[in-house]
């Protein structure tokens, strides 16, 4: 009876000090449990857990979250407690930049409620982390790929002290982690205050008169480097994601136009401004980038 009345107390400190946490949801096994996964590697993830109907198109044709200030949920900037351990959540911009392992939520999680109050959804994307401001935005990237994506915090996790942040199904798609279940990431948090985003947005060009655009061409650049191997792994992006189709399904050439000790990353030429206007948005909501209508004489 006394080791009874024992296990009984401990069990109900259990409970009472739940309560006073975060939720918490269930982590997902660091083992392998996909066909796909190769024994002894890691990661991996439940059959129920795996892709669901959407084909691999769609997709791709899912584009990144668009960064945009975003007042921070109070309810979300208060410390918490999650499996033992203390957590401070950020609550104003700072630089942020860190390496870690990335992992990912598939069916098993669709539609659960995430700390901000929002329904997961694993075809959106969204991402969680232990510390940085809900909702935020942040750019993660595959080292090992190059493949980035732009993703929206909204909720809370992973609790694992060998993870930096869980991604959904669709962004460990489109990062290439979905496999291995896991994998490694750099996460840099965007700054999404006002006056920086004002400062960000390119300049829009003026509508040329029609004397110019009949002997120009119409383009959208897309990005400037001074190094050759970053424009041609940004041409590689461009042509992974499928974004030198028009709305019509005409490809569009991608070009590197080197002057000025710049290479500059460039789609085109489009047959006018008002078809570039649209592959530019594209392009920006897609990977987040300042795609911007140039004329070529």
């Amino acid at each position: 009876m006394k080791i009874l009345h024992t296990l009984t107390i401990i069990l109900f400190s259990l409970l009472l000090g739940a309560c006073g946490s975060t939720s918490v949801k269930p982590e997902r096994p660091a083992s392998p449990t996909a066909p796909t996964s190769k024994p002894g590697t890691g990661g991996g993830y439940y059959l129920d857990d795996g892709p669901g109907e959407i084909s691999q198109a769609e997709l791709e044709r899912i584009p990144d979250a668009v960064p945009r200030a975003e007042p921070l949920r109070a309810a979300n900037s208060r410390p918490y407690t999650a499996l033992g351990r203390q957590y401070v959540p950020m609550s104003e911009y700072r630089p942020y930049k860190q390496r870690g392992i990335a992992s990912w939520y598939g069916k098993r999680y669709h539609g659960n409620q995430t700390a901000s109050g929002e329904r997961y959804d694993m075809y959106a994307m969204t991402a969680a982390h232990t510390t940085l401001p809900i909702p935020s935005y942040v750019r993660v990237t595959n080292p090992d790929n190059g493949r980035s994506v732009i993703l929206r915090v909204n909720d809370r996790g992973p609790f694992l002290h060998d993870r930096l942040i869980d991604v959904s199904y669709v962004a460990a798609h489109k990062l290439g982690i979905v496999g291995k279940g896991s994998g490694v990431v750099d996460v840099e948090w965007i700054d999404t205050r006002p006056e920086t985003m004002a400062r960000a947005a390119p300049p829009q060009p003026s509508a040329p008169n029609n004397t110019t655009a009949s002997i120009s061409g119409v383009y959208v650049q897309v990005g400037a480097f001074k190094s050759r191997e970053n424009a041609d792994r940004l041409r590689e992006s461009l042509q992974n994601r499928n974004l030198a189709v028009t709305a019509d399904g005409r490809n569009v050439p991608i070009q590197n136009w080197y002057n000025e000790d710049t290479y500059r990353v460039r789609l085109g030429p489009y047959q006018n401004r008002s078809e570039a206007d649209l592959a530019a948005s594209r392009i920006n909501q897609s990977i987040g980038t300042n795609a911007i209508v140039v004329f070529q004489n």
